[in-house]
């Protein structure tokens, strides 16, 4: 059975990017992305989205009163497409319990750290400033709290010498398109289970 995939963006969307290829290279198999939502108008995303043939659909925070308004408006286009699994590809927004209620374990995340050091937004930065020696990116289900998910595949990146806040976030993100598919490909293919904190990789 075909993976049914909604990807929630906000920027240049170089992790869905990833997917994507990992998908059309046939080493996610049984996987196929039904649409990408986008909370930013013109989030580089979209357009690689639409490159793609991929749905790409624009939902706009403020047309919405409030918070729940606006999920429940991206919950009808994700039972539009009948999607079976929600990425968040550089998503800007904490995901809120009306989806997440919806799709529970059906949520992943990258995140730019080693969870659950340096939460939240500017990972990179947090961990340079910190003066960490190994830094590193987190795959993990989404709950509802801010990155506080059951984790299911981590990735180490040293922090050299010479290293600025920028090179270290970019050789971090080469990392995070490497393991992101990989996650999209084990639960594709019905490997990860969920044991309370711990994901199982069966």
């Amino acid at each position: 059975m075909t993976t049914k995939i909604a990807v929630l963006v906000s920027g240049r969307g170089s992790n869905l990017q990833s997917v994507i290829d990992n998908i059309e290279s046939g080493y996610i198999r049984d996987a196929e992305i039904k649409v990408v939502i986008s909370d930013v108008g013109d989030a580089y995303a979209l357009e690689r989205a639409r490159k793609h043939g991929i749905p790409a659909v624009f939902t706009d925070p403020l047309s919405f009163e409030n918070k729940p308004a606006f999920e429940l408006e991206i919950l009808k286009t994700l039972k539009e497409h009948n999607i079976d699994l929600i990425l968040l590809a550089g998503y800007m927004r904490i995901v809120g319990k009306e989806i997440i209620s919806a799709y529970p374990n059906r949520i992943i995340n990258i995140h730019p750290a080693l969870l659950p050091a340096f939460k939240g937004l500017h990972a990179q930065q947090q961990a340079f400033k910190y003066g960490v020696k190994v830094s590193g990116c987190t795959v993990h289900f989404v709950d509802e709290g801010m990155d506080t998910g059951p984790i299911i595949i981590q990735k180490c990146v040293p922090v050299l010498e010479d290293d600025t806040a920028d090179t270290l976030a970019a050789r971090i993100l080469e990392q995070e398109h490497k393991i992101f598919p990989e996650a999209v490909k084990l639960f594709a293919e019905g490997k990860l289970k969920v044991e309370g904190r711990i994901v199982v990789h069966t």
